[in-house]
């Protein structure tokens, strides 16, 4: 399976996905740290890949999203955005919602 295949495949098998530099509870930089600290914020289960242990996804992932940097968010197959629109979104409350609805669909389905 090409990685990009990988990459959609991931992204269709988890509502909630966050790719980051290592892992919510070891993150290996700070916008990753911010990043995973919103969405357990959220206090739902989401999926999470290590990009630092996957390079070929860290190369394509940009190219897919058409978002250049990490972490991304994805929530039900849409990119939410990165570090920066996350921790906005989170202050303003939008992220928990966003996440609830998700999570509370998954639930349901």
């Amino acid at each position: 399976m090409d990685i990009i295949e990988t990459i959609k495949e991931q992204i269709a098998n988890n509502t909630i996905l966050l790719y980051m530099k290592g892992s919510p509870n070891a993150p290996q930089c700070g916008f990753s740290a911010r990043a995973a600290q919103a969405v357990m914020g959220c206090g739902e289960k989401f999926a999470y890949v290590d990009i630092l242990q996957n390079p070929e996804i860290r190369a394509e992932l940009p190219k897919y999203a058409n978002w250049p940097t990490f972490p991304q968010l994805w929530v039900n197959g849409e990119l939410v955005g990165g570090s920066d629109i996350m921790l906005e979104m989170f202050e303003k409350g939008e992220l928990q919602t966003l996440i609830k609805e998700a999570a509370a669909a998954r639930k349901d389905a």
